[in-house]
């Protein structure tokens, strides 16, 4: 059954919270100077108003997801799209920095409601494999023309107003939702859901939020005994989380579908597609700006040709799939970005430009593709009824996949520059500026300009060598993994199209 201008309309409408969704992760960044001069807020409430946005959506992706299997995906939306406006609202008008941090973790709570609700919405509207590829892609696409739009609109925002009108953006959009969603939008749930099991739902959300917060803790200050605590409790939550679904005759995740290899893998490449992304782009702001010397607005400008990559790889992967096999382009795909990963490793400290615009641009053609065929057939392997459960597994995974990217190649990165660093180094540092130096490039730039001029010339030389080093290292591990997975995921979906389709039929929408 094809889809018509009413659903195609319905997915228009249901592109915009996907698109405040990744919005809302970077349009703060730039507010923070004005945020910071207005509310005074210490450095801990800081990391809080930046974080804990991110922190709760990861962690209650798995909930909401399943929360709107049972009382409706439409419901769902537009609960947490007048969740999104009131919290914007607050947000733009806190007087506080703990009144800020409320705000924003009721914009995470609320956010994590839209993802898992327009992707299940998206399953059930399009039926036809193809059409629902397309859709899709749409979606994809819609979460990167919102992560490049954030800072631009930001930045217009508060050249004539203040640092809260970044927030009032969502609300017009969130009310557009409020009034066409109950128009064009059907309306589905499972017509047996059973009850939501609060203890799952509770260690799902325990678990994600100690690997997520331990993961962004090694990426900030490197290893240690609480990074590593988070990472173990967060890896014991999740794994009584798992048992817990096994035992469970209505389980809130069916972790059963992992057994599928066509679902596991899926689900595999997308964590790495972004692992790719963040990775890459936590070393390319830091080198365009500290090691060549580009302003920020340059910097931004040299990233978009990888922004405009995922949306490209997003938008044709559905166009190829009509002519060759999911699993093929698929596997393709994570080798497109695998290439891009390794031509990061040529930058240099004096040149790389050529380099870095193919290889950002090459990462995010692949990872577009993945991303609308890793979601393609995450979804279509879950039942009709289970399509929220499904489409939270593959945001989370996107989520854990970002955590990672910047953990262990920022880790490695910065390991490789503090070795690089020591034996490098002018001898006429002293302790403490040596190990101002080690801490980051930044940290080598403010040492240099207290120090003699010639040491500093030679502090911060011997810096971005050390960095460069440190992202060559980086890159070249990205690319390996990537290079594995390609033929792992080449293996494991040999023959296949997509995920088996189940009948809709089987379980009609209410």
């Amino acid at each position: 059954m094809l889809a018509g201008r009413r659903e195609w309309v319905g997915l228009a409408v249901i592109a915009l919270p996907c698109l405040l969704y990744s919005m809302d992760l970077t349009v703060l960044y730039l507010a923070l100077p004005q945020l910071s001069a207005d509310l005074a807020p210490t450095s801990t409430q800081l990391l809080w108003i930046t974080d804990i946005y991110g922190f709760l959506l990861a962690g209650l992706l798995i909930t909401m997801g399943t929360l709107g299997d049972r009382i409706g995906r439409r419901r769902l939306l537009l609960t947490g799209a007048a969740a999104f406006g009131a919290a914007s609202v607050l947000a733009a008008f806190s007087r506080s920095a703990e009144m800020l941090i409320v705000a924003r973790a009721l914009l995470g709570v609320a956010a994590a409601t839209l993802a898992p609700s327009t992707l299940s919405l998206i399953r059930n509207m399009f039926l036809d494999e193809r059409q629902r590829t397309v859709a899709i892609g749409i979606w994809i696409a819609s979460f990167s023309v919102g992560a490049a739009i954030g800072p631009l609109v930001g930045g217009a925002l508060l050249q004539f107003f203040w640092w809260g009108s970044v927030f009032l953006a969502a609300v017009p959009v969130m009310a557009l939702l409020l009034v066409l969603g109950p128009v064009l939008l059907p309306e589905f749930r499972d017509p047996a859901p059973g009850r939501l099991d609060l203890a799952s739902a509770g260690l799902s959300l325990l678990g994600i939020l100690a690997l997520i917060y331990g993961l962004k803790q090694i990426a900030a200050v490197g290893l240690g005994a609480g990074p590593l605590l988070a990472l173990t409790v967060g890896t014991v939550l999740a794994l009584a989380f798992v048992r817990r679904q096994l035992a469970l005759a209505e389980p809130l995740v069916d972790v059963r579908l992992f057994r599928r290899a066509a679902f596991a893998t899926a689900v595999t490449a997308m964590c790495v597609a972004v692992f790719l992304v963040a990775g890459t782009d936590f070393f390319l702001g830091q080198y365009l700006q500290l090691v060549l010397g580009k302003g920020p607005l340059e910097a931004g400008l040299l990233l978009l040709p990888g922004v405009g990559g995922l949306v490209a790889g997003s938008l044709l992967a559905p166009v190829v799939v009509r002519r060759l096999s999911g699993s093929l382009v698929l596997t393709a795909a994570l080798a497109i970005a695998a290439v891009g990963a390794a031509l990061l490793a040529g930058l240099g400290v004096a040149s790389g430009l050529e380099l870095l615009v193919l290889g950002t641009t090459l990462i995010g053609i692949g990872a577009g593709a993945v991303g609308t065929l890793a979601t393609d057939f995450v979804v279509s392997a879950a039942p009709a009824e289970r399509a929220g459960a499904a489409s939270a597994i593959t945001e989370t995974g996107a989520e854990l996949g970002g955590a990672l990217g910047v953990a262990i190649l920022g880790s490695i990165g910065a390991a490789v520059y503090r070795g690089d660093l020591a034996s490098s180094a002018p001898n006429a540092l002293s302790d403490a500026e040596l190990d101002g130096a080690q801490a980051s490039l930044a940290g080598a730039v403010d040492v240099a300009a207290v120090v003699p001029a010639r040491v500093g010339a030679n502090v911060v030389d011997a810096a971005r060598t050390a960095f460069v080093h440190g992202l060559q290292v980086g890159a070249l591990t990205a690319a390996g993994l990537a290079a594995l997975l390609t033929l792992s995921t080449g293996f494991a979906l040999r023959g296949r199209r997509r995920a088996p389709v189940p009948d809709p039929a089987a379980s009609p929408p209410r």
